[in-house]
């Protein structure tokens, strides 16, 4: 088990290679999700843009993090990755830099989220927009898979703002 209390205790690359201390979203709620360009679930972006912009000024963001771990879905680099992004889904939640979730190479980040919060057949992220849900305390709070639609996450997210 990691030694991390808070997902505050991690720094990670952003989108154009910059170290962003997680700190940075102290006191937020965040959903934090493993993404890719090429997949079925590629059309979350669009419900996952709506669900950001219905509750940003809630103190509530999104975090994602591109993989390609899982049927090479996200092949692009970072520039490729932010403009398919941009130009399809207009994105304006942080996106940052390409990572594993899996493995020995994964990030750490994702080892705590695993650690944290297992999934039903175990710890590991079992395919693209697997979604955790960090409450205000930097600690995380729930665990969605693949299929669970971004939209209906709002109930535990108004939860967790109201909290």
């Amino acid at each position: 088990m990691s030694e991390s209390k808070t997902i505050y205790d991690f720094k990670v690359i952003d989108i154009a290679g910059t170290e962003q201390a997680l700190e940075q979203y102290r006191g937020k709620v965040i959903l934090i999700v493993n993404t890719a360009s090429r997949c079925g679930f590629t059309s979350q972006y669009k419900e996952l843009e709506e669900l950001y912009e219905e509750y940003k000024d809630s103190g509530f963001t999104i975090l994602a993090f591109p993989c390609n771990q899982f049927g090479e879905q996200e092949s692009g680099d970072n520039k490729e990755i932010q403009t398919f992004c941009e130009v399809n889904y207009s994105i304006k939640f942080p996106i940052f830099s390409k990572i594993e979730v899996n493995g020995k190479n994964e990030a750490p980040l994702y080892t705590y989220l695993k650690s944290s919060l297992p999934g039903f057949l175990g710890s590991n992220i079992k395919w693209n927009f697997t979604k955790f849900l960090i409450g205000k305390d930097g600690v995380p709070f729930k665990r969605y898979g693949s299929i669970t639609s971004p939209l209906k996450i709002k109930k535990d997210i108004d939860f967790l703002i109201k909290k």
